[in-house]
Protein backbone atom coordinates (compact mmCIF):
# COMPACT_ATOMS: atom_id res chain seq x y z
CA UNK A 1 0.00 0.00 0.00
CA UNK A 2 1.73 3.77 -0.92
CA UNK A 3 1.92 6.50 1.26
CA UNK A 4 -0.65 9.18 1.42
CA UNK A 5 0.57 12.50 0.35
CA UNK A 6 0.52 13.38 4.18
CA UNK A 7 3.04 10.64 4.82
CA UNK A 8 5.40 11.09 2.01
CA UNK A 9 8.98 12.40 3.18
CA UNK A 10 9.50 15.82 1.85
CA UNK A 11 12.04 15.60 -1.39
CA UNK A 12 12.77 16.97 -4.36
CA UNK A 13 13.77 15.54 -7.32
CA UNK A 14 16.50 16.91 -9.93
CA UNK A 15 18.23 15.86 -12.79
CA UNK A 16 17.10 12.07 -11.13
CA UNK A 17 18.70 12.98 -7.45
CA UNK A 18 16.57 12.95 -4.80
CA UNK A 19 17.09 15.85 -2.18
CA UNK A 20 15.55 15.39 0.84
CA UNK A 21 14.02 18.25 2.21
CA UNK A 22 14.37 17.04 6.20
CA UNK A 23 14.16 18.72 8.94
CA UNK A 24 12.29 21.11 8.00
CA UNK A 25 13.28 25.06 7.35
CA UNK A 26 12.87 27.35 10.50
CA UNK A 27 10.13 29.18 11.40
CA UNK A 28 10.88 32.24 9.78
CA UNK A 29 10.48 30.37 6.35
CA UNK A 30 6.95 29.29 7.32
CA UNK A 31 5.82 32.79 8.36
CA UNK A 32 7.38 34.82 5.33
CA UNK A 33 5.32 31.95 2.90
CA UNK A 34 2.60 32.32 4.87
CA UNK A 35 2.53 36.54 4.73
CA UNK A 36 3.03 35.98 0.89
CA UNK A 37 0.61 33.27 0.44
CA UNK A 38 -2.13 34.96 2.34
CA UNK A 39 -1.52 38.36 0.20
CA UNK A 40 -1.71 36.78 -3.13
CA UNK A 41 -4.36 34.20 -2.33
CA UNK A 42 -6.88 36.98 -1.47
CA UNK A 43 -5.69 38.64 -4.81
CA UNK A 44 -6.80 35.66 -7.00
CA UNK A 45 -10.12 35.07 -5.02
CA UNK A 46 -13.16 35.17 -8.16
CA UNK A 47 -9.61 34.18 -10.69
CA UNK A 48 -8.87 31.03 -12.36
CA UNK A 49 -5.54 31.15 -10.95
CA UNK A 50 -4.58 29.37 -7.49
CA UNK A 51 -2.16 29.58 -4.99
CA UNK A 52 -0.11 26.75 -3.32
CA UNK A 53 1.79 26.98 -0.42
CA UNK A 54 4.21 24.46 -0.03
CA UNK A 55 1.77 21.66 -1.10
CA UNK A 56 2.42 20.66 -5.37
CA UNK A 57 4.93 19.34 -6.65
CA UNK A 58 5.94 21.43 -9.96
CA UNK A 59 6.66 18.38 -12.54
CA UNK A 60 9.06 20.75 -14.81
CA UNK A 61 9.69 17.76 -17.33
CA UNK A 62 6.74 15.77 -17.19
CA UNK A 63 7.00 14.73 -21.02
CA UNK A 64 11.08 13.93 -20.14
CA UNK A 65 11.22 11.98 -16.38
CA UNK A 66 9.61 12.44 -13.23
CA UNK A 67 11.79 14.96 -12.33
CA UNK A 68 9.90 17.65 -9.46
CA UNK A 69 10.29 20.28 -7.02
CA UNK A 70 8.45 21.99 -4.37
CA UNK A 71 7.93 25.57 -4.64
CA UNK A 72 7.65 27.43 -1.44
CA UNK A 73 4.88 29.51 -3.29
CA UNK A 74 3.74 28.79 -6.76
CA UNK A 75 0.49 30.56 -8.77
CA UNK A 76 -0.92 28.31 -11.48
CA UNK A 77 -3.76 29.53 -14.03
CA UNK A 78 -3.68 26.47 -16.10
CA UNK A 79 -6.13 24.03 -14.13
CA UNK A 80 -5.85 21.22 -16.80
CA UNK A 81 -2.39 20.11 -16.17
CA UNK A 82 -3.02 19.88 -12.23
CA UNK A 83 -3.01 16.12 -11.27
CA UNK A 84 -2.69 14.61 -7.48
CA UNK A 85 -0.31 16.06 -6.18
CA UNK A 86 1.27 17.76 -8.77
CA UNK A 87 1.54 20.03 -11.60
CA UNK A 88 2.85 20.02 -14.92
CA UNK A 89 2.10 23.45 -16.75
CA UNK A 90 4.10 26.78 -16.69
CA UNK A 91 3.52 28.38 -13.16
CA UNK A 92 2.82 32.03 -13.62
CA UNK A 93 5.04 32.71 -10.30
CA UNK A 94 7.26 30.87 -7.44
CA UNK A 95 8.58 32.19 -4.42
CA UNK A 96 11.52 30.51 -2.72
CA UNK A 97 12.04 30.85 0.66
CA UNK A 98 16.12 30.53 1.26
CA UNK A 99 16.65 28.50 4.45
CA UNK A 100 20.26 27.19 5.00
CA UNK A 101 20.32 23.37 4.03
CA UNK A 102 18.41 24.34 0.55
CA UNK A 103 20.00 28.44 -0.76
CA UNK A 104 22.39 27.16 -3.04
CA UNK A 105 19.69 25.10 -4.56
CA UNK A 106 17.16 27.58 -4.79
CA UNK A 107 19.71 29.98 -6.03
CA UNK A 108 21.26 27.81 -8.89
CA UNK A 109 19.41 24.72 -9.69
CA UNK A 110 16.24 25.65 -8.87
CA UNK A 111 16.15 29.30 -10.27
CA UNK A 112 17.50 27.67 -13.78
CA UNK A 113 14.76 25.19 -14.01
CA UNK A 114 12.33 28.00 -13.45
CA UNK A 115 13.90 30.12 -16.25
CA UNK A 116 14.30 26.65 -18.96
CA UNK A 117 10.41 26.06 -17.73
CA UNK A 118 9.03 29.60 -18.60
CA UNK A 119 7.81 30.24 -15.37
CA UNK A 120 7.43 34.42 -15.79
CA UNK A 121 8.29 35.82 -12.43
CA UNK A 122 10.65 34.23 -9.89
CA UNK A 123 11.05 35.44 -6.37
CA UNK A 124 14.40 34.86 -4.16
CA UNK A 125 13.71 35.63 -0.42
CA UNK A 126 16.08 35.52 2.65
CA UNK A 127 14.66 35.34 6.26
CA UNK A 128 17.34 38.21 6.85
CA UNK A 129 14.88 40.47 4.75
CA UNK A 130 16.66 40.17 1.58
CA UNK A 131 14.17 40.15 -1.78
CA UNK A 132 15.64 39.51 -5.14
CA UNK A 133 12.82 39.36 -7.94
CA UNK A 134 13.02 38.02 -11.62
CA UNK A 135 11.45 38.60 -14.80
CA UNK A 136 12.03 36.18 -17.81
CA UNK A 137 12.75 38.39 -20.51
CA UNK A 138 14.05 36.69 -24.13
CA UNK A 139 14.19 33.05 -22.11
CA UNK A 140 16.43 34.73 -19.62
CA UNK A 141 16.05 36.04 -16.09
CA UNK A 142 16.93 39.50 -15.44
CA UNK A 143 17.06 40.87 -11.98
CA UNK A 144 14.47 43.29 -12.13
CA UNK A 145 14.90 44.66 -8.12
CA UNK A 146 16.56 43.62 -4.86
CA UNK A 147 15.55 45.07 -1.58
CA UNK A 148 17.28 44.76 1.73
CA UNK A 149 14.35 45.74 4.48
CA UNK A 150 14.85 48.65 6.33
CA UNK A 151 12.05 49.36 9.23
CA UNK A 152 13.93 51.85 10.94
CA UNK A 153 11.54 55.00 9.95
CA UNK A 154 14.66 57.36 10.90
CA UNK A 155 17.14 55.56 8.81
CA UNK A 156 17.55 57.62 5.39
CA UNK A 157 17.02 53.84 3.57
CA UNK A 158 13.82 53.37 5.33
CA UNK A 159 11.55 51.19 2.84
CA UNK A 160 9.39 48.92 4.78
CA UNK A 161 6.42 50.73 2.48
CA UNK A 162 7.81 50.49 -0.68
CA UNK A 163 5.36 48.70 -2.39
CA UNK A 164 6.08 45.43 -5.04
CA UNK A 165 3.40 44.04 -7.47
CA UNK A 166 3.25 40.96 -9.47
CA UNK A 167 3.95 41.53 -13.07
CA UNK A 168 1.63 39.01 -14.10
CA UNK A 169 -1.48 40.58 -11.74
CA UNK A 170 -1.22 43.85 -11.45
CA UNK A 171 -3.41 44.08 -8.93
CA UNK A 172 -1.46 42.13 -6.79
CA UNK A 173 0.65 44.37 -4.86
CA UNK A 174 2.05 44.12 -1.07
CA UNK A 175 4.87 46.00 1.15
CA UNK A 176 7.77 45.24 1.46
CA UNK A 177 7.32 45.13 5.19
CA UNK A 178 4.36 43.21 4.94
CA UNK A 179 6.41 40.03 3.76
CA UNK A 180 8.15 39.89 6.75
CA UNK A 181 5.67 40.85 8.89
CA UNK A 182 6.07 38.90 12.17
CA UNK A 183 9.58 37.72 11.85
CA UNK A 184 11.79 39.07 14.58
CA UNK A 185 15.03 40.24 14.16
Amino acid sequence: MGLTESERRKDEKINGVIYNMSPAPGYKHGIINGNIYRIIGNGLRNSLCLAFMENLDFRYHPDENDDYVCPDVMVICDRKHLKGGSYGGVPKFIVETLSPSTAKRDKAEKKDIYEKAGVEEYWIVSPQGFVEIYYLEDGRYVLEQSYMLQKDKEDEHYNAETEITLKAFPHINMMLGEIFEGVEE
